[in-house]
């Protein structure tokens, strides 16, 4: 019998494709995972360190109720933001502001003292002090640091199934997504209660 040699079918896949391609999925999510923990610098200690703090004297509060629906049911959600509205000064006495507004945890009666964070010409924000600011970091800085493992493994090895897995390669990148899975968590928690 002759055996005939021929032409590989045409939808056929080169190995090599599917490693360059796992690279290049690799390569996206280290980027991505950068781009998390930039933010995290600049929405944790970088806002808090250049935010004016002060003191919110509230003249009244309200509640907005927002609907939305649900594309699995014909349900509508219902979501509430309480809003707090007064008088802000800063604590160095720079800026005074007497139409400020801030989201608040809590519906508060005239005259309270709400804490508050001016970290914009018009935006202000509740002050957690630099445990809450620190805590916000590091919860973006873990929630990177998952697609950060994840994309050098995939750079480094191309998610090929062609090449033999062993767990000594393997286990650093298994840590590292399980201690950022600890820290996200733990930072969330911190945030939460400061």
């Amino acid at each position: 019998m002759t055996q005939v040699q021929g032409n590989a079918a045409p939808n056929a896949a080169i190995p090599g494709d599917r490693t360059s391609l796992g690279r290049l999925i690799g390569a996206g999510l280290i980027l991505v995972a950068l781009v998390l923990m930039a933010l995290g610098a600049y929405l944790g200690p970088y806002t808090y360190a250049t935010s004016t703090p002060g003191n919110l004297t509230v003249d009244t509060c309200t509640v907005d109720y927002k609907y939305r629906s649900s594309t699995s049911s014909s349900s509508r959600k219902k979501t509430k933001t309480r809003w707090c509205y007064g008088t802000f000064v800063a604590a160095d006495g720079t800026a005074k502001d007497l139409n400020a507004e801030v989201k608040s945890d809590a519906l508060h009666q005239r005259g309270f003292v709400i804490e508050a964070l001016k970290t914009g010409d018009t935006s202000y924000k509740l002050d957690h002090g630099w445990v809450g600011a620190i805590a916000i970091g590091f919860a973006w800085f873990f929630g990177g640091l998952m697609p950060l493992s994840i994309g050098v493994l995939g750079a480094t090895t191309g998610f090929s199934s062609t090449q033999p897995w062993s767990r000594r390669r393997f286990r650093p990148y298994l840590i590292t997504t399980l201690v950022a899975g600890i820290g996200l968590i733990t930072s969330l928690l911190v945030g939460l209660f400061a």
